[in-house]
């Protein structure tokens, strides 16, 4: 039903070093995988916008035994909320945020201001509404639509990968 952060990830060939904007964090399962793939020379930022969220995720963190997190209470969907420098992203990870995001033009221009040149975001979205889980049928946006969002931004699309039933995933790059 949902979907796998540690396959998903695999997709972007993250190596140790790299560095990782986990856009809307939530409860981390992204930022951890991402740490153990980056290793102890890299770094993840789990950004969110929700206090109590940093404060339960930092405390997990700490229970993980991982030091290459480090939580950022910020807006991922304005002009330097995640607090992140320029061009300083090797991977941006968008994981069911963008249905939400009241400016999603905002929440990409983020995405591309802190990647790297050749920089890669993972995309993985609702593609419907069932049972009352994740987003409303009109709040749903199609692998299309975010498709058509992403490329009029300037992104390229590298592959879309089979991610779960119920969700799509986007592999996009920016030069």
């Amino acid at each position: 039903m949902f979907t796998n952060p540690e396959q998903n990830i695999l997709h972007l060939g993250l190596t140790e070093g790299m560095r990782v904007a986990d856009f809307g964090a939530g409860t981390g399962f992204y930022s951890k995988a991402c740490s153990e793939k980056v290793g102890y020379t890299g770094k993840v930022y789990a950004i969110e916008v929700q206090k109590e969220l940093i404060k339960k995720l930092e405390s997990e963190i700490k229970s993980w035994g991982i030091s290459n997190i480090e939580c950022v209470w910020g807006n991922i969907e304005k002009k330097h909320g995640t607090k992140i420098s320029d061009r300083s992203m090797d991977a941006v990870i968008i994981s069911n945020v963008l249905f939400q995001a009241e400016d999603k033009i905002g929440l990409i221009d983020e995405a591309k201001r802190v990647l790297k040149p050749g920089g890669q975001v993972l995309l993985i979205d609702w593609s419907d509404s069932f049972g009352g889980m994740g987003t409303t049928a009109i709040n749903v946006i199609t692998e299309s639509m975010a498709k058509e969002l992403f490329e009029k931004r300037g992104f390229k699309i590298l592959e879309s990968i089979s991610t779960s039933e119920h969700h799509y995933g986007i592999i996009f790059k920016y030069e």
